[in-house]
């Protein structure tokens, strides 16, 4: 079936509509819209991005060093992960094919303190709630501060892995949210000695909590595999970053690309030719593209990203604890690839457990103490920039003229690569739950669960604590309203 639903069968005044507008739980506004026949079967299934952005545009004719401290503006909880990747790009620009050893060690902990206080935050307060007391429990206890009365260990330990994420933020970026550490060419500063102890002192029990909520997830997956391994199911591709050995990097690499059912399609693609693999394809019903690989076209060549794409497209991850647990997730697939929505869950974890790896080996560096911090060479016209953020892989393009103006720029965040996942997701998901006659809470919670899976950053907007305002109308053919359902 085509990954747009086809409807021109079916009369379209035959067809009913439910909107989710907002979806609750995730970054930014969106609305989930589904079209349904008379049966109640479901002939379409959308995921709309309803905001427009516009930061290719403003960007254009700004100084090319303001746009590592200005593309963070994009997102209030990833920050660092555009700053990076804008700043690999204007790398490029520059000249700066080799950044000093302090530089490439400094923007490494930063990247890897992003993934850590970004993964925790997603999974505990976002979506643990719908994991421990299930998606049909009442809404007034469905959040963090029900989490934090039922779970209190779990909740505390989520909080403190995220503070010392931002902890690592505040000393390589400067701040904790927008930072300026890093520039084009390298970064500002280094850290001191003290700085360095302090971040080692709780590493230890950063990598234990880490390791404890991996457990939890596999507990939650062996106790309802049904579910689990069912949940919104479908198969596509993968792409991410790999090192030169195949191994799981997420500040830089190659990219790669394997099919759904395992084998690889593209490997080490230099991350300059990324518009030769990619097409950025639009329609007319949402702002977020649709990427596909351009050899397979646009029905055919869509994909995942992020780390339950990462965790497969990898041949390795080079932390051992990590890696004994990337070792049970695949056994968990049975020599065939995951492709379960809610298994994002258990990669995330396992990669928040990489990151804390990482982040000790890191500071055993004494780069990070070092003097120099910038590199330079000779000048190019325009630079390609891409890191694995927390949700996927994010790309940086820009070209940049003779008077150091940006003359233009183009990103595909994290999101948009799973754009057409997050909608087949939602199609999935409507299809093995909604009867076509009533509407229930639970209900239209399993769907905004599908998409909370992804972790999608729709826009620069804040977290909701589980409680966000949702209206729900069933309307007929002829305009009639057959059911309404609101939240506060």
């Amino acid at each position: 079936m085509r990954p747009d639903l086809e409807t021109a069968a079916v009369p379209p005044e035959t067809l009913r509509r439910v909107a989710i507008d907002p979806v609750s739980r995730v970054e930014g506004h969106g609305k989930v819209t589904l079209l349904l026949d008379e049966q109640g079967r479901v002939h379409q299934a959308r995921l709309h991005i309803v905001e427009f952005r516009g930061f290719e545009a403003f960007i254009e004719g700004r100084p090319y060093w303001e746009v590592p401290v200005l593309v963070q503006r994009l997102c209030g909880i990833c920050p660092v992960s555009h700053h990076l990747a804008a700043s690999k790009a204007l790398d490029r620009v520059l000249g700066a094919e080799r950044l000093t050893p302090t530089a490439e060690t400094m923007r490494r902990l930063m990247h890897y303190g992003q993934i850590l206080q970004s993964h925790a935050l997603h999974f505990f307060h976002l979506c643990s709630p719908d994991l421990l007391f299930g998606f049909d429990a009442d809404v007034g206890r469905r959040n963090l501060v029900g989490v934090l009365e039922r779970y209190p260990d779990v909740a505390k330990k989520g909080i403190l892995l995220r503070k010392y994420g931002q902890e690592v933020i505040r000393l390589t970026a400067g701040k904790r949210v927008h930072g300026t550490g890093s520039v084009p060419g390298g970064v500002n500063r280094a850290l001191k000695a003290d700085e360095r102890a302090e971040l080692r002192r709780d590493l230890g029990q950063v990598i234990a909590w880490s390791r404890e909520a991996v457990a939890l997830v596999k507990r939650l997956h062996r106790s309802d595999p049904v579910l689990y391994d069912r949940f919104g199911h479908f198969r596509s591709g993968f792409m991410g970053q790999v090192a030169a050995d195949g191994s799981l990097d997420l500040y830089g690499g190659a990219l790669r690309v394997r099919d759904a059912e395992g084998a690889t399609l593209y490997d080490q693609v230099d991350v300059q030719d990324y518009a030769g693999l990619i097409t950025e394809a639009v329609k007319p019903w949402t702002y977020m593209k649709f990427p596909y690989l351009s050899a397979l076209g646009p029905e055919h060549g869509w994909y995942k990203v992020g780390p339950l794409a990462r965790l497969q497209v990898c041949d390795r991850i080079p932390t051992p604890l990590a890696e004994a647990e990337r070792g049970e997730f695949l056994a968990h697939g049975d020599g065939t690839p995951i492709h379960a929505p809610l298994a994002y869950h258990w990669a995330r974890m396992i990669e928040m457990l990489f990151a804390a790896e990482t982040i000790e080996t890191l500071l055993e560096d004494d780069a990070l103490e070092g003097n120099e911090l910038v590199a330079s060479g000779a000048r190019r016209r325009s630079g390609v920039g891409v890191i694995e953020a927390p949700r996927g892989t994010l790309i940086h393009h820009y070209e940049v003229g003779d008077d150091d103006l940006v003359s233009m720029a183009n990103l595909i965040v994290s999101t948009t690569h799973n754009n057409q996942a997050m909608n087949t997701a939602v199609r999935e998901v409507a299809r093995q739950y909604f009867d076509g006659r009533a509407l229930t809470e639970g209900l239209l919670n399993r769907i905004e669960v599908a998409i909370r899976a992804f972790d999608p950053c729709l826009s620069c907007a804040t977290h909701a604590l589980g409680k966000m305002p949702l209206a729900v109308s069933l309307i007929a053919a002829d305009g009639t309203e057959l059911d309404r359902k609101h939240k506060a």
